[in-house]
């Protein structure tokens, strides 16, 4: 049934991209770009936009809840690198997870005296914890509070920015305050998860109205209305407070911006914005990635034991999905996170911006766009991974690690034990 407008569309577009991921990456752009985090931001959303090109034109071709699944498997069949590609999605939620949560124990420590390691991963875990316990007894409650939350932190967010405004020194955004071409473009690629989200508009393509005209003004307007947002906030950010104090308090970076404006007062309700904020980002990414889990073990790309649900929740996607959250969380540094997340969906996005070149005569394309959007996200990654292994190896080498894990996996589950599992089925 289709029953979501365009409104609803571009709601879904915008709340998965003004997620946790603002308040996560925000002082990393200003500790790499200073003065030119607003660019930083604007070339990150030129990579987002012209990657909305090829889902638009393949969310209307193909409209069904796989979205990005069933791109990859359109484009390529069942073979090595499209059940690599649906497990690295599946991975790359769990790391956007893991950003979230240490963006909120970042940000609930503001609330503390004394933020010792030992209350930051608790906090960390909690953050986790308490959504997936919410996704089990009750997954309702994350449909029907979503569009509540998205409007309250969108709007909070459009306030920080007004009010701060008339208090914007000019000069700390001026070029003598960039940092070099190349810094720049690394920090608008190391922020890119800022702009993960809108991709999940493709999985409602099915329950959307009048879909050849809405689809790709939803993908289109949600990027837009984003990128106009980042760069706002990263005007404000900047031009309010000195790079020191946003450096040294770069995990809240937001919450600082509108001390000089609000006070104290406006950085307690930043602060609890961004902890409503990364709490239904969780929730939300918990509940996508348990069913996208799902369909992927349908296909048999994924073990069978996802496959268990209860009262209709996939009870182990959720508990999986959990698990492996908690574990990345309390492993890794935020700036890692941050980098292996970004590096994750351009990789992902690269392989669907080559999806619809491949496809481009069935889903009426065009090819030079498509041309374009792959060669920048190929391009993006590879200054992303070449650029920060200098200043951040483990973050580069943990992310290889995750596409050797995912190729491994193909190869030994996908060619062994998938084909088992079809020959007991027919």
């Amino acid at each position: 049934m289709r029953n979501i407008s365009l409104i609803g569309a571009i709601s879904i577009g915008i709340g998965g991209m003004v997620g946790g991921g603002i308040f996560a990456v925000l002082g990393e752009a200003v500790s790499l770009a200073h003065g030119a985090t607003a660019v930083a931001f604007f070339i990150a959303g030129i990579v987002a936009i012209l990657t909305a090109y090829s889902y638009a034109k393949l969310s209307v071709k193909y409209q069904s809840e796989g979205g990005t699944v069933t791109f990859i498997d359109k484009a390529y069949g069942d073979n090595i690198l499209s059940g690599s590609i649906n497990l690295m999605l599946w991975l790359s939620y769990i790391v956007t997870i893991s950003l979230y949560s240490t963006a909120f124990a970042s940000y609930a420590g503001t609330f503390f005296s004394n933020m010792t390691p030992l209350l930051k991963h608790i906090l960390i875990s909690i953050a986790i914890l308490v959504p997936a316990f919410i996704n089990i007894v009750s997954s309702s409650f994350v449909e029907k509070s979503e569009m509540i939350i998205v409007i309250t932190k969108v709007s909070l967010l459009i306030l920080i920015i007004i009010v701060a405004m008339p208090y914007i020194d000019t000069s700390r955004l001026s070029s003598s305050n960039w940092e070099s071409p190349i810094s720049i473009v690394t920090a608008g690629m190391i922020i890119f998860v800022a702009y993960e989200g809108f991709e999940l508009i493709a999985n409602s393509a099915h329950e959307i109205k009048d879909p050849i005209k809405n689809l790709p003004k939803a993908f289109y307007s949600s990027v837009i209305i984003v990128i106009i947002l980042y760069i706002l906030i990263s005007i404000v950010t900047v031009g309010n407070v000195s790079e020191h104090d946003l450096i040294t308090a770069k995990d809240y970076a937001l919450a600082i911006a509108a001390k000089p404006s609000l006070g104290q007062t406006g950085f307690i309700i930043v602060s609890i914005a961004a902890l409503l904020s990364t709490f239904s980002a969780i929730n939300a990414t918990i509940y996508g990635n348990s069913r996208l889990g799902y369909n992927i073990a349908k296909d048999g790309k994924l073990p069978q034991q996802l496959l268990l649900k209860r009262r209709e929740i996939p009870l182990m996607g959720v508990v999986y999905t959990t698990v492996f959250s908690l574990i990345l969380a309390n492993s890794i540094n935020l700036n890692q996170i941050a980098i292996i997340g970004s590096a994750g969906f351009l990789l992902i996005f690269f392989i669907v911006n080559i999806s619809a070149y491949k496809l481009s005569d069935t889903i009426d394309a065009n090819r030079y766009i498509l041309m374009l959007s792959s060669c920048l996200t190929f391009t993006a990654l590879g200054i992303l991974l070449i650029y920060t292994y200098e200043s951040n190896p483990n973050a580069v080498i943990i992310f290889m690690g995750f596409i050797i894990i995912s190729l491994l996996f193909e190869l030994i589950y996908g060619r062994f034990v998938r084909k088992q599992f079809f020959k007991r089925e027919y």
